[in-house]
């Protein structure tokens, strides 16, 4: 896709999805990251199910430690892969105090650093709380990227990469939410929206338009 048409897909974007953010539920940096680490192959809204009692009875990365792996697990059980993610969240939480006086580092090295934190996780705590002009390639943008041609790549990182390279600089720090939003709600896996799709004349697709015949 050319400079001229993945402005226009941004344009129609923002114009789609007025108020781009996270659909994770917390009220600081530390809530933000384990809502992260714990989203892995889960859904925000199991998510915040589990999140809205572990936070408070844990809302802070001293909490969280005291709570133990096993107070954890209580909240999350609901998630796959909780034994795992109580463990990161556990351990994510006493490095916290450990090295950084309990608080979030805004820092790609630091965060990478924690347990259960990797690139994509980084991405969306440097991009939601920090500001900071990351995007982090997960199912959804690496679907979208590929598919409708704005930053086609074989891995979350070519994606990524391609993305910030490509992507209008006035869009770059909503880009994260903009896309996975499209890609959650409209440009699904099986079954995309294309003929309510906002990004139908600037999508390079070439089975757009079936799928949009298919649905009338």
């Amino acid at each position: 896709m050319d400079a001229k048409h993945i402005r226009q897909c941004f344009v129609a974007l923002r114009a789609s999805i007025p108020e781009p953010k996270t659909e994770l539920q917390y009220a600081s940096a530390f809530q933000l990251l384990v809502a992260v680490v714990l989203s892995a192959q889960s859904t925000d809204k199991v998510v915040n199910l589990c999140t809205a009692t572990l936070f408070a009875e844990a809302p802070d990365a001293f909490s969280m430690a005291a709570l133990g792996e096993e107070g954890i697990k209580n909240h999350i059980r609901r998630l796959g892969l909780f034994n795992a993610k109580a463990r990161h969240v556990h351990g994510l939480a006493e490095q916290l105090i450990a090295q950084h006086h309990g608080e979030v580092p805004p820092d790609r090295h630091a965060l990478e650093a924690l347990p259960g934190v990797g690139r994509k996780t980084a991405n969306v705590v440097l991009n939601t709380q920090f500001g900071q002009p990351t995007i982090a390639v997960d199912t959804h943008i690496f679907r979208v990227g590929n598919r409708i041609g704005i930053a086609p790549g074989k891995t979350p990182l070519a994606v990524e990469q391609a993305l910030l390279k490509k992507v209008p600089a006035e869009y770059i720090q909503d880009a994260h939410h903009l896309l996975i939003l499209h890609g959650r709600y409209t440009c699904t896996a099986r079954r995309p929206h294309c003929e309510r799709c906002a990004l139908f004349s600037c999508c390079a697709w070439p089975d757009k338009v079936l799928w949009a015949h298919q649905s009338q």
